[in-house]
């Protein structure tokens, strides 16, 4: 690895989006780089088919660290960038979002000396009892280069003391990824290929305050049954929760369908057809606003409040969820919705901006 490398660290399907519209900017500018993944996310359809559909390099070094606790896989991590950041450091590493592989990375570099930017900073549920909050607060405090994605953001790494000349306000590079693939998205194929009608429920859900605890679980299912009453589910199911989730009765309702996890493509094709998306996941709540999607959040908080401000996310109960969806269905589609600041397709080449003028 050159010493003058730029280093993207991605490890978890959530960073490849993120990730491919920084790399492409900063090719055009000419800044060399590596892409380390970290294994994190690991089978195709979590991992290498985002890099064949994105048109992402293959990585220069797969660390293949795979699952396990969040100690161990952070563990994991750490060792193995530490050895290769020490073999030639690099004048930047550039890490996406809030996975345990953004941690590990952050900390690393960090304690070796070397710069750190942070996409998608500033980012706050202010729910400790999430693994994915402390991953935020760590990195964000860690970096050096902290790029946000939205104007609250920046507020928010303001009042925990952060030097406002490290932030940035640049957008969202994953919505520069999903403006770039709209053309790719088609509703129509998605529908024949999974045996849909024309009006039907997408729904994602992963969070450990859904699916770890077997009594969590039950209760879900039946909230998501009771949202089948209405319209066909389609639940692309993320291999965490799946046994307590399957064991609580998931695929006793005739009109839930579980598949397996989609491909970028696929996915926001079944998102953009559906009447209704119902999900934990952070990622989908900025897809469906850009898309106009009616999106119910099965959370408590977000740490993405500008998609409820700017977009057309709702927080909801398990209780009031299928009530909520009915409402929602009704209503139909918004024909207009208010959209982000800066959330324009340009985000990836606004972060190359500044990282050409740090490295210069």
């Amino acid at each position: 690895m050159s010493a003058d490398a730029v280093l993207h660290v991605a490890g978890a399907r959530p960073n490849f989006p993120k990730a491919a519209p920084v790399i492409r900017a900063l090719d055009r500018h000419g800044v060399r780089q590596r892409l380390i993944h970290t294994g994190q996310h690991y089978d195709d359809r979590m991992s290498e088919v985002f890099f064949r559909q994105l048109g992402l390099p293959e990585p220069d070094i797969n660390l293949g660290v795979g699952s396990g606790s969040h100690a161990s896989q952070t563990a994991a991590v750490m060792t193995g960038l530490e050895e290769l950041m020490l073999a030639a450091r690099p004048a930047l590493t550039v890490v996406y979002g809030d996975v345990n592989s953004a941690l590990a990375a952050a900390l690393v570099a960090a304690k070796l000396g070397v710069p750190v930017a942070h996409v998608e900073a500033g980012l706050r549920s202010f729910d400790r009892s999430m693994p994915e909050e402390i991953n935020r607060i760590v990195v964000d405090h860690v970096s050096d280069l902290l790029f946000a994605t939205s104007p609250d953001a920046v507020t928010q790494l303001a009042d925990e003391g952060i030097a406002a000349e490290k932030v940035h306000l640049v957008g969202n590079p994953m919505i520069d990824t999903l403006l770039a693939n709209l053309d790719r998205f088609d509703v129509d194929a998605i529908r024949t290929a999974l045996s849909l009608p024309d009006r039907y429920i997408v729904a994602t859900l992963h969070r450990p305050g859904n699916v770890d605890d077997a009594a969590d679980a039950v209760d879900l299912v039946k909230a998501m049954h009771a949202v089948a009453d209405h319209l066909p589910v389609i639940l692309p199911l993320h291999p965490r929760g799946r046994g307590h989730l399957e064991n609580a009765g998931l695929l006793s309702h005739r009109a839930l369908r579980v598949v397996e996890p989609l491909g970028y493509l696929e996915f926001v094709s079944l998102v953009r057809g559906a009447a209704v998306v119902v999900t934990d996941s952070g990622g989908v709540q900025e897809e469906t606003t850009m898309l106009g999607v009616p999106c119910l959040t099965l959370r408590p908080n977000t740490e993405r409040p500008i998609t409820i401000t700017h977009g057309t996310n709702h927080l909801v109960t398990r209780a009031a969820l299928a009530e909520t969806v009915a409402s929602l269905v009704a209503a139909g589609r918004p024909a207009v919705w208010p959209t982000p600041p800066l959330w324009d397709g340009s985000a990836g080449e606004r972060i190359a901006r500044v990282i050409t003028d740090l490295l210069r």
